[in-house]
């Protein structure tokens, strides 16, 4: 870990116990896995393919139900891609990506959940079976429509 820009994560893996840890959110993913610093100190690598996602959280406290609130219960109002992540154990969650492709990482998705108490979550593409995109929130394919200007209005501050 080069910066000492730090977030607190906890790493849910699959099968096994919760690793709470500090991630650069800069570069915490490199291509053998998620680099985490353990709040003993230690620095690991976690390979992806025991990651099943990152939540970024505000305390270590208690483990986040995640997969409690896995799906919108209405249309989200944030822009971005409305998407569906299934699992390779099967469990999904729904998500919203950013609109801007060019923030999708190499190695994952970084998204905002429907549970409001969670921050963001990353998901490793090596966790996945399918995404499947839901909707496209606040596109930018309807372009709002000109005011049309009466005649008779006087032209003023031109």
């Amino acid at each position: 870990m080069s910066t000492s820009t730090s977030k607190k994560a906890l790493i849910l893996r699959f099968d096994r116990e919760p690793l709470p840890g500090f991630v650069n959110p800069q570069n915490f993913t490199t291509p053998s896995g998620v680099e985490l610093l353990t709040p003993q100190g230690q620095v690991q690598t976690v390979p992806f393919s025991e990651v099943k996602l990152i939540c970024f959280v505000k305390e270590f406290t208690e483990t986040p139900d995640v997969f409690g609130k896995c799906k919108f219960t209405a249309r989200p109002k944030t822009l971005g891609l409305w998407v569906r992540l299934k699992f390779r154990d099967g469990v999904e969650l729904e998500g919203l990506l950013s609109s801007n492709l060019l923030q999708i990482e190499q190695y994952g998705f970084t998204l905002a959940p429907p549970d409001q108490t969670l921050q963001r979550i990353f998901v490793p593409r090596e966790a996945l079976t399918d995404v499947e995109v839901l909707g496209v929130i606040g596109s930018a394919l309807k372009k709002p429509k000109a005011k049309l200007v009466s005649e008779d209005q006087l032209q003023m501050f031109e």
